[in-house]
């Protein structure tokens, strides 16, 4: 069993040292090992959560063709410009909803130069808002309806007995997460030397070639034409998304002892988000413009699909290894979650500093923690701690902010953990992980409760 274990860990561990798709090929060797090698029963592979995935990605893969994703950074670039003096609270904000509507955390590579120049234009030092930008456009993929987290977890917790549903889900998430970003912000609002006091700075700006490189130019997407089937789709892309809701929230209604989603004949709620998405998708392609070719060519439609085979490869080698297993782990970790259910968030936060996927994490642990038989409000209270990847500095997110900052303050240190998102990292999912747990166990228990009996 312990040999075993190695086997996944170092899975894992190979998969995210070579990044993209190598995580979910890699499970793969891992998973083979396992049943050849083994002789292990294979697990299934999360086919639900996948087909999910895509369907939300190719529709916000159609909304970035047309154009639509450049007019939703356009308007968060005004607001951000006519308040540079908040950019530390507003700049994660930003991020933070951009993630939410459109599902995946990607969308921050376009407006994180924004933030940066308005940043380093301010005088305020680049790293403080930048540093939480970048934690808040991951944060935000628990707060999402059509992230693969959110979808995850209501779907296997309502194949383990607790009807929780998506606006149940958002309504501890939101406000959780958003308490663990202010937070964050507040911690990062004095953070570091300011820039008229930081010698390496000062250095940097005295030398006339880095001067121009930092100040010469700005980073900006107002001057971007928006047309009019842009804007169009983004209307259809955000109709979508109410209509997901919508549909969530007759699930959740009961008459007679049946909701209305039963008695109206919806079909499942991963099967009305397959069908909404997809038909969003084809709108934005036959009425707003948006091109097949240039959607998959884009980011976030190859992000996206990069995470369907990253999901598909680890969960699969998590479902083998803890199925065949779980009668063990029933005996040695019983113990311990019964008299401290919420420390599984410490087991989630783990797997996901070694998994790059809040969604690949939900789908390999959740099952197990239901088995260990922890209650699902407490799941969901904890279920901002399946955000770990930003310990090791190695997400394209993180990357791409320091490679942005032209000020040179949001840095990776020299022995590696000591970089600029872990400050705002454990501060956001510490205090999440906390106010979740508190609102679904303290504040709106008895709510909960009244909608899965």
């Amino acid at each position: 069993m312990i040999i075993q274990l190695l086997i996944v860990l170092a899975a894992l561990y190979v998969g995210s040292r070579y990044g993209s798709l190598a995580l979910g090929a890699i499970s793969g060797i891992g998973l083979a090992i396992l049943v050849f090698g083994f002789g292990l029963k294979p697990g299934t592979p999360p086919t639900d959560v996948i087909y999910i995935i895509i369907a939300a990605v190719t529709c916000a893969g159609t909304l970035q063709a047309s154009g639509g994703m450049d007019w939703m950074i356009q308007i968060a670039e005004k607001m951000l410009r006519k308040h540079p003096e908040h950019i530390t609270f507003l700049g994660p904000l930003v991020t933070f909803f951009l993630t939410v509507l459109v599902g995946t955390g990607h969308v921050v590579y376009t407006i994180m130069p924004i933030i940066c120049d308005i940043a380093l234009k301010k005088n305020i030092r680049p790293e403080r808002p930048c540093g939480v930008a970048s934690i808040a456009s991951q944060v935000g993929i628990t707060c999402s309806p059509i992230a693969a987290a959110v979808v995850a977890f209501v779907t296997i917790s309502n194949a383990n007995g607790y009807m929780v549903s998506i606006p149940q889900v958002l309504i501890v998430t939101i406000p959780a997460c958003l308490c663990g970003l202010m937070c964050a912000a507040a911690a990062s609002y004095k953070r570091g030397k300011d820039l008229d006091k930081d010698p390496e700075f000062l250095k940097r700006k005295a030398d006339p070639e880095t001067y121009n490189y930092m100040y010469g130019s700005s980073a900006t997407t107002l001057d971007k034409v928006i047309t009019k089937e842009a804007k169009a789709s983004v209307f259809i892309f955000l109709g979508a998304l109410l209509v997901i809701v919508a549909f969530a929230f007759c699930q959740m209604i009961k008459v007679d002892g049946k909701s209305v989603a039963t008695l109206i004949s919806l079909p499942k709620m991963n099967l009305c988000i397959q069908i909404i998405m997809l038909v969003a998708a084809a709108c934005n392609i036959m009425f707003c413009k948006a091109s097949p070719k240039k959607a998959v060519a884009g980011a976030v439609w190859q992000s996206g699909m990069v995470a369907v085979v990253a999901i598909y490869g680890i969960a699969w080698l998590a479902d083998t290894y803890f199925g065949n297993y779980m009668d063990q782990m029933k005996l040695m970790l019983e113990g311990i979650v019964t008299q401290y259910p919420w420390s599984i968030a410490l087991v989630f936060f783990l797997v996901s500093v070694l998994i790059n996927s809040q969604g690949a994490v939900v789908v390999a642990m959740l099952p197990l923690a239901f088995q260990l038989g922890i209650a699902g409000p407490v799941l969901l209270g904890v279920l901002p701690s399946v955000y770990g990847y930003f310990f090791i500095p190695n997400y394209p997110s993180d990357i791409a902010t320091v490679n942005f900052d032209r000020s040179g303050t949001t840095v990776i240190g020299k022995y590696l953990l000591n970089h600029s998102f872990m400050m705002p990292g454990l501060i956001s999912v510490i205090v999440s992980t906390v106010v979740g747990y508190l609102i679904t166990n303290v504040f709106f228990s008895g709510y909960f409760a009244s909608f899965v009996q």
